[in-house]
């Protein structure tokens, strides 16, 4: 099976701890890959479309199967400006540290897509979990919420960066405390993240908290 990843040299290293060595990988780490490449892949996964929506007409009209880096903006939405999509189409979470996991969290863009997806996935020898085609997905909604509230107990002064990522770990066994896990998503992916749930939903939850946000500005 022949795989195309879109990404960073990260991304493809997780990707690859994820779904091992076994495949035939072509590799690109911009936009300079030709049509040759694009129709010889039997699945490509780009990890760049999140930030780059506008390179989604590369793709959809493929006769062939897009993962699209989705936890920013939803297949919905990246189809909208297209006057058809021939591929099947996925979201998938591709954050850092997110995608090498036992579940690979995915969106599909409509029925045909979820019919070829427990295909798809048993050839990537991998297990899935379907949600909904959202911005955020769900595991990035959730933890850069929970990221989000950190910062907001320390911008109040209740507690440290090491008490609050000492006391999650502890109280909820989750691997990491929030700010170690924002150092390694990403503080800008964090910060987008939120952003785009937040003008996806207008729910005061989602609403970035000041030290975050002057810290997403000074980096």
């Amino acid at each position: 099976m022949k795989i195309l990843v879109v990404g960073s040299p990260s991304n493809l290293q997780e990707f690859k701890e994820k779904f091992t060595e076994n495949y035939d990988y072509g590799f690109f780490s911009d936009y300079s890959f030709g049509k040759d490449d694009l129709e010889k892949a039997d699945i490509i996964f780009d990890f760049y479309i999140g930030d780059n929506p506008e390179q989604f007409e590369l793709y959809s009209n493929l006769n062939s199967n897009v993962f699209i880096n989705a936890p920013k903006i939803s297949l919905a939405e990246l189809a909208y400006y297209q006057e058809g999509i021939s591929c099947n189409l996925y979201g998938f979470n591709g954050l850092p540290t997110f995608l090498n996991r036992p579940l690979l969290e995915v969106s599909c863009f409509d029925d045909k897509a979820k019919a070829e997806l427990a295909s798809l996935c048993n050839d990537l020898a991998t297990e899935f979990i379907v949600v909904d085609d959202r911005v955020g997905l769900v595991t990035p909604r959730v933890i850069s919420m929970i990221i989000n509230e950190a910062y907001f107990t320390l911008q109040e002064g209740t507690a440290s960066v090491e008490d609050i990522d000492k006391g999650m770990k502890l109280g909820t066994n989750y691997p990491f405390g929030p700010f170690e896990w924002c150092g390694k998503i990403g503080l800008q992916n964090v910060y987008e993240v939120l952003e785009a749930i937040y003008d996806d939903t207008k729910d005061e939850r989602y609403k970035i908290c000041p030290l975050l946000k002057k810290e997403y500005l000074k980096a």
